[in-house]
């Protein structure tokens, strides 16, 4: 969901009125200040996920695939017919 120009707009102006001229720098800085926080503690937990499991080594094809085995017979011999005297 993405804000367009014109509900940016809106929110703005709402803003405004609600918490007055004198108020928004105030309320524009917490808001940087909050962010900023949330974005240090994320890269801090991403950090600590990155040391505590190293990532393994990605498998070739060939050590994921298991190793064909000689074919089998899925049908029954037929049984040879001997005449009989």
């Amino acid at each position: 969901m993405r804000l367009g120009a014109g509900e940016i707009i809106v929110i703005l102006v709402l803003a405004l009125l609600f918490f007055g001229p004198s108020k928004l720098p105030q309320l524009g800085s917490s808001l940087g200040e909050a962010l900023r926080g949330f974005k240090k503690g994320l890269s801090s937990i991403r950090e600590d996920m990155d040391l505590e499991a190293p990532a393994e080594k990605p498998k070739t094809p060939a050590e994921v695939a298991p190793r064909a085995t000689a074919p089998t017979a899925t049908t029954p011999a037929a049984e040879e017919k001997t005449p009989a005297k």
